[in-house]
């Protein structure tokens, strides 16, 4: 199972007090027991506990220690893989039904952050920005295809008016959504734990679960305890590793790197982003970036299949930062770390039943801060005997990457690859 990677993470350091949950002793019974306490997990805990169900939720280290609270902060719109890979196997309806369930997990993060008063600095607010100027079709065809949806909250901006809001010509336009933003990651994945364990949800930390057993009477069992359930949940995500065999090749980890420059101030940082907003180039691999609250420049990517970690990461990060922002040469680097985010083969989350107790979702491809939320969501459902909506997104069919030695070799020339087109196209 990979661990996350040089802490302490900005995040941490301005973290929202947070009482910490002991580890499970003994054995226990529950409803529904659930691995994992990042988004998935949490928004599954909460619906059910709210429900008045038995939740028992284990997590190997502390809550939101994942990437549910060490990402970028991005808010994003819809599938990183896009409506036409989805439409191609569901077709054209199903499609559409699946992209209003995207739409409707950021509502559900409003409507979350709102009832359970959870401090996490949520803006609105999201520039696509262009870093070659021969995609501009591209963008519009985006813009086509989510008005044609109904999601019409976007705009076109040339590069004049692109250079309005940021403080860098290094781009060649944009797409602008207002239905997308940015907020403290780990401050909303600590107020959703609160609010489960609220509803009446156990959370047991630095309880890595060492066997899933998913007969007609499922157990997880740790080092030190065992929880019997009538249902498990699996949200592991790019943490799951081999704990269940027939999941592992579903998913990838794949590491993303984060900076934040010391506090900048107000004048210079709206210099640099004026009105706030979330930001994230157009490449493959892309750069993304955005204003904290208390003003510093948080820029991330550098996305490798590899473990190894840089030496010095903020030294690594910066060339990414001042290609974009050369007026930040000076600023001091205050935070520097990594994390893993699980991908799919085709980049469209893969969920789905391992038996009649136990479900599973994973591999958000990047674009898990609100669809986490939404397939928690829908498996506390189906747990609760609605499963119309996630069995509609578990009918996505996955192919699995490949194993074995040549699982990382291959998909590091496979990054290679998309590096280049990057840069060429």
């Amino acid at each position: 199972m990979p661990k996350s990677i040089t802490a302490p993470s900005y995040y941490q350091a301005t973290a929202t007090p947070f009482p910490a949950h002991p580890p499970l002793m003994g054995d226990v019974s529950a409803d529904v027991c659930i691995v994992g306490a990042g988004y998935t997990g949490l928004s599954a805990a909460l619906e059910l506990a709210e429900a008045g169900h038995r939740v028992v939720v284990l997590e190997a280290e502390t809550v939101g220690h994942g990437a549910s609270g060490r990402n970028g902060g991005q808010i994003c719109t819809g599938f990183s893989s896009g409506q036409e890979k989805i439409e191609a196997q569901l077709g054209r309806e199903d499609a559409r039904r699946c992209f209003a369930l995207a739409e409707e997990s950021k509502r559900l993060l409003v409507e979350r952050v709102d009832r359970h008063q959870i401090d996490c600095n949520l803006r609105w607010g999201y520039l696509h920005a262009l870093p070659k100027p021969n995609r501009l079709d591209g963008l519009r065809e985006w813009k086509e295809e989510w008005d044609e949806l109904g999601y019409t909250d976007t705009q076109i901006l040339s590069k004049a008016e692109l250079e309005e809001k940021l403080g860098t010509s290094a781009y060649h336009g944009a797409l602008r959504e207002g239905g997308a933003g940015h907020f403290h990651p780990l401050n909303y994945c600590l107020g959703l734990a609160r609010a489960a364990a609220a509803a009446g949800a156990s959370i047991h930390e630095h309880s890595p679960a060492i066997e899933v057993n998913t007969s007609s009477q499922p157990f997880v069992r740790t080092a030190k305890g065992k929880v019997k359930a009538k249902f498990v949940i699996i949200a592991c995500n790019a943490y799951l590793g081999r704990l269940v065999p027939k999941l592992y090749g579903k998913v990838m980890p794949v590491t993303s790197y984060i900076i934040a420059t010391e506090p900048l101030g107000e004048n210079r940082a709206r210099a640099l982003i004026r009105d706030g907003e979330a930001v994230a180039d157009t490449n493959f691999i892309v750069d993304y970036f955005r204003i904290t609250s208390d003003t510093r420049m948080l820029f991330g990517g550098r996305a490798s299949y590899t473990t190894l970690e840089p030496a010095d990461l903020g030294a690594y990060m910066r060339p990414r930062m001042t290609k974009i922002f050369p007026q930040l040469s000076d600023a001091r680097i205050d935070y520097a770390w990594g994390g893993f985010i699980a991908i799919t083969y085709n980049r469209i989350p893969d969920c789905g039943r391992l038996s009649a107790t136990t479900y599973y979702a994973h591999g958000y491809s990047g674009q898990g801060v609100a669809l986490a939320g939404i397939y928690g969501k829908l498996m506390a459902e189906a747990v609760r005997g609605t499963a119309e909506r996630f069995d509609l997104l578990s009918r996505v069919r996955h192919m699995p990457f490949p194993g074995g030695p040549i699982r990382v070799p291959m998909l590091a020339a496979a990054m290679l690859f998309y590096r280049l087109k990057d840069a060429l196209n």
